[in-house]
């Protein structure tokens, strides 16, 4: 049984590089084991300590997080993808980066929180000076003075304190629309969420309950600025890279 699991994510390991052309099969997705071929050069011991990493990833939840997987391919490349493109399409660059600027304005709130939470002085003051900078200078937050003050922005989640205070990530998560995550990261987004709404920063919570269009177009920005899009990485073993690369990082945000 080890055997196999390690010959599996030796492929998984050797595929992205294994490809030269592609095909593309009846409902859409690619086989790249058309073309699979091996680099003799590389080490088996390297294959064999990075297949033992992939395999520690807790996913009891594995055949129902495959499904959502599915789920979410099919829901990108029909529905979401396609609106985006056309939000692309008709509204002017100036206003897409105000649109975006807006609600990154919005996200200092959790990540001052969670700074304050994780004991990070300088992160908190960093977003304390761009959440006041920002929405009075830049008018709302619809520009981005901070940044070019030399205040970049910065990310903190719940998810992350509780990882800080020694919360174990838990089962993987495949979550329908929002991608991947731990049963610790999605109560950390529950609780963000819940922070927004309670501090109403702008009035937008609020505005947002009697006029949804406004978490939509939040939605499509928030998608239109995630470069991440489903199959490129154009490997058989998609599945298993992306919930080791999603593992991985949170393991360096938490430690940042």
């Amino acid at each position: 049984m080890v055997k196999h699991s390690t010959l599996i994510i030796a492929l998984l390991l050797a595929s992205g590089q294994a490809l030269a052309e592609h095909q593309v099969d009846s409902d859409g997705f690619t086989n790249p084991l058309q073309h699979l071929q091996f680099n003799p050069g590389l080490d088996q011991q390297e294959f064999e300590r990075a297949s033992n990493d992939a395999l520690q990833v807790y996913d009891p939840l594995e055949s129902w997080n495959r499904r959502v997987y599915h789920f979410n391919y099919r829901f990108d490349q029909w529905v979401f993808l396609p609106v985006v493109d056309g939000y692309r399409y008709i509204t002017p660059n100036l206003v897409q980066t105000g649109v975006h600027n807006f609600f990154n304005n919005l996200g200092e709130i959790p990540t001052l929180a969670n700074s304050v939470l994780q004991l990070k002085g300088q992160r908190a003051m960093n977003s304390t000076a761009r959440l006041l900078f920002n929405t009075i200078i830049g008018v709302g937050g619809l520009w981005d003075p901070a940044t070019h003050m030399g205040l970049p922005r910065l990310s903190e989640d719940f998810g992350q304190t509780l990882g800080y205070y020694g919360v174990p990530a838990g089962p993987y998560l495949m979550l329908p629309l929002l991608g991947p995550s731990n049963l610790r990261d999605t109560g950390g987004l529950v609780a963000d969420y819940s922070l927004e709404n309670a501090v109403n920063y702008l009035d937008v919570a609020d505005a947002s309950r009697s006029n949804p269009g406004i978490t939509v177009l939040r939605v499509v920005d928030t998608r239109a600025n995630t470069g991440f899009r489903y199959g490129q990485l154009n490997s058989p073993f998609e599945y298993e890279k992306l919930r080791f690369f999603y593992h991985e990082s949170r393991k360096l945000k938490i430690a940042d």
